[in-house]
């Protein structure tokens, strides 16, 4: 095993070796900036354009790309998505080689399968993803995402083709995936049926797109949004916005003109005891949607 890479269960979450033994955000500031300096440019730092897109919400892009550096920091501001990336992980990993007909726990059992991770952020998925041998393409409508991800695969010695684009500018394009990661992603977009739109455009005929995010209930606000922003403060204030959680049945009403379906509706929970996520059936709070073409 990598001396930076942790097993939580059966599901790889990889760090280099100097994250994995750092404590707070300092290195990874460091290593930006660093990283940057080897490879003749600046760490992206100051940029905050946003790739233009009918479904891109210029507020909710700025928010997350303010935040940008914190992206590899385990105890920063994104701490609760690296304690619930295995979980994503694993899911993924778990269905996609089921698909292939492969044993998910076989080295690379996602080898072959093209990929783009939607709002991928700094790579937290993407990068596991290319471990586990997909061919991954990772946009996001920040360019200082991008930069952090660029970066950091780079240290990592991860290949993965990082773009500061949107979904319809792949659909646009005509490209295709066997597999589309829309994790996290709908509860920020402007226009949730513009999106699913182009999200279809690049499913290939037998592909399969994962969609994760939040239930509009009561409890995914008191948990979400006053539990997790302003009582734990696992997140800064206002990264999300109760009123565009989206339920499953309107993610379902979405999906069905653009000739996609739900195959499979899990929830994920958190123990608050263990510390730990858990796949169930509980959605009301965050859930995750298998699509696939009907």
């Amino acid at each position: 095993m990598d001396a930076g890479c942790r097993w939580d269960g059966a599901y790889p979450y990889c760090f280099t070796g100097a994250e994995a033994r750092v404590l707070g955000g300092r290195f990874w500031r460091f290593s930006v900036a660093a990283s940057a300096a080897r490879h003749g440019g600046d760490s992206g730092a100051d940029d905050i354009s946003v790739a233009a897109g009918p479904s891109v919400d210029p507020d909710e892009v700025a928010r997350f790309a303010a935040m940008a550096e914190a992206w590899w920091d385990p105890t920063g501001k994104f701490a609760p998505l690296h304690r619930f990336n295995p979980v994503r992980i694993g899911f993924i990993r778990d269905r996609v080689a089921a698909r292939l007909g492969r044993d998910p726990l076989q080295p690379r059992p996602l080898a072959g399968a093209r990929l783009p991770d939607l709002g991928c952020g700094g790579g937290l998925l993407a990068e596991p993803m290319a471990r586990l041998g997909a061919e991954v393409t990772g946009i996001d409508a920040a360019a200082r995402n991008i930069e952090i991800a660029r970066l950091h695969a780079a240290q990592s010695g991860v290949g993965i083709d990082y773009r500061h684009a949107t979904v319809e500018s792949l659909a646009e394009a005509g490209e295709r995936f066997d597999v589309v990661l829309n994790m996290e992603v709908v509860e920020h977009v402007a226009d949730l049926a513009a999106f699913l739109g182009a999200c279809a455009g690049v499913l290939a005929e037998n592909g399969v797109m994962f969609v994760a995010t939040l239930n509009r209930t009561a409890k995914a606000f008191a948990l979400a949004v006053v539990g997790a922003e302003y009582v734990l403060r696992w997140l800064p204030r206002g990264t999300h916005d109760w009123r565009k959680f989206v339920k499953p049945s309107e993610l379902a009403a979405s999906l069905r003109p653009h000739g996609l379906g739900i195959a499979e509706l899990s929830g994920v929970s958190y123990n608050p005891l263990a510390d730990s996520w858990r796949v169930g059936r509980d959605l009301d709070v965050n859930y995750i949607a298998v699509v696939e073409r009907c």
